[in-house]
Order: C-alpha cells, then sequence, then structure tokens
C-alpha cells in the first residue's frame, strides 16, 4: 500500500506513510482536532518542561500509548531518550522508539513484516528518520 507525503504530494511507500502518521500523532495537541477530540499524542504538553526522569517516562508512556492507540501499522516495543547530556540541557532531547511494523495491522492482520527503529528530534520540530 502507498500512501501520499503530507508536504510534497508525492507516494510513499508504507513504512513511510506508518511514520509521517505517528509524527502527525505526537505533534497533534489532544482536543485539537475538531471531530475527533480524544486524538492527539499529548507529548506537546510536556515540552518546555524541567528534563527529569520522571518526564521522560511520562514522555515513553504517552508516546507508546498513543501510537498503539492511533497507529495499527505500528506496535511501540521500547521508547529509549536519545542525546548527550549537553545537548539534553541544551534542550535538544531525542527518542529512539523501537517497534512492530505490521503493514496490514489497520486491516486487523497483526503479522510483523519486521521491527523498524525510528528517532524523533525534539528541537526543531518533531520530525522521524527511520534506521
Amino acid at each position: 500500500m502507498a500512501g501520499i507525503d503530507r508536504r510534497t504530494g508525492a507516494i510513499i511507500d508504507d513504512l513511510s506513510s506508518a511514520l509521517q502518521a505517528a509524527v502527525f500523532i505526537l505533534s497533534t495537541r489532544v482536543s485539537s482536532v475538531v471531530l475527533l477530540r480524544e486524538f492527539g499524542g499529548g507529548v506537546i504538553e510536556l515540552l518546555g518542561r524541567a528534563m527529569t526522569p520522571s518526564l521522560f517516562a511520562a514522555w515513553q508512556q504517552l508516546i507508546a500509548t498513543a501510537i498503539d492507540l492511533w497507529e495499527p501499522r505500528l506496535s511501540v516495543r521500547r521508547v529509549v531518550p536519545t542525546g548527550s547530556v549537553d545537548e539534553i540541557r541544551t534542550g535538544k532531547a531525542g527518542l529512539l522508539i523501537e517497534a512492530d511494523f505490521r503493514p496490514r495491522g489497520h486491516l486487523g492482520d497483526y503479522s510483523v513484516e519486521r521491527v523498524v527503529g525510528f528517532t524523533l528530534s525534539f528541537g526543531g520540530g518533531i520530525r522521524a528518520v527511520a534506521s
């Protein structure tokens, strides 16, 4: 299955479409979508706070829950904070997300095609880069 890039309109593959959906979910504030008030990740609301271990734990839980709830093609295995201490102090935190990619998950077929890892960077906007 192919998707459409939301910025350029180009055709993208299924994995890129799932990653694009994950970024959209995580960058959307809860209750900001008019006809679907419960949609969103809840991650944006935590940006700007002092980075503590409990904040990272909250991020991990919110990210895993939001992706599992709203993107059936991905099933999160783990979320790990990335970046050096100096990068975190300057507000350039990142997260490595390891997830099962299930290309037919939206159709009820939860067989895993492969495990993917992608990073989310919060300095200068949220973006995903698959590895």
